[in-house]
């Protein structure tokens, strides 16, 4: 039997974001009492609130916008491998888990953003050593349980760039604490926004 789990944090007021860049905001421009047959809302926000994809465009001018990466990359094999309690993932972490699962997408779950109603004041980050073990796989994709891939007061975003140069897309701000490792299939897609440099996604996990 199929079972789905979403894995995408909540949108709303409540929503915690990078200090200083834009809160989540939904606001019913019409009301079905004005219009006579409709409810008609609106949103602001950072495109990196909550669950979202990073573009590379994000933290490289020449890079990707999110309209020009391809669609492929964020459906497919996933495995979620649990790291709880590394302040650094390191390839001794796992190796063992990649080499005994087949997926090309890997999620990381550290469940060190516990409260998502407050932005974490520390999170791990993945080691180089890592992202070049992913790069000899050919792995499309990875994602983390977190608001970045780099330590919270990264400027040079080494970990961004390494990710970046192997091919690998970012996805940012699930949260796999309902989440047991093993094997799984994601749809996680971005939306097609012209020019941008990354979207909200609704992440899901099917487990066959």
């Amino acid at each position: 039997m199929m079972r789905m789990y979403d894995i995408s944090r909540p949108l709303s007021e409540n929503t915690p974001t990078w200090p200083g860049d834009t809160p989540f905001h939904y606001h019913v421009n019409w009301s079905k009492q004005h219009t006579g047959s409709v409810n008609v809302g609106s949103i602001k926000m950072s495109v990196h609130n909550a669950t979202h994809v990073d573009a590379p465009f994000h933290f490289d001018d020449k890079g990707k916008r999110m309209d020009e990466l391809n669609p492929s990359i964020f459906k497919g094999p996933a495995v979620v491998i649990d790291v709880r309690g590394h302040r650094i993932i390191e390839r001794k972490h796992v190796e063992e888990a990649i080499n005994q699962y087949h997926a090309k997408r890997i999620l990381f779950r550290t469940d060190a953003w516990d409260n998502e109603e407050e932005f974490p004041e520390q999170i791990p980050t993945l080691s180089l050593e890592v992202v070049e073990m992913l790069k000899a796989m050919e792995v499309p994709l990875i994602g983390v349980d977190l608001p970045s891939v780099d330590v919270l007061d990264s400027k040079d975003l080494p970990i961004h760039h390494s990710l970046h140069q192997a091919n690998i897309c970012i996805l940012e701000g699930i949260d796999l604490r309902e989440i047991k490792e093993g094997e799984y299939e994601l749809i996680a897609l971005p939306l097609k926004i012209k020019g941008a440099d990354g979207s909200p996604v609704r992440a899901v996990l099917i487990e066959n």
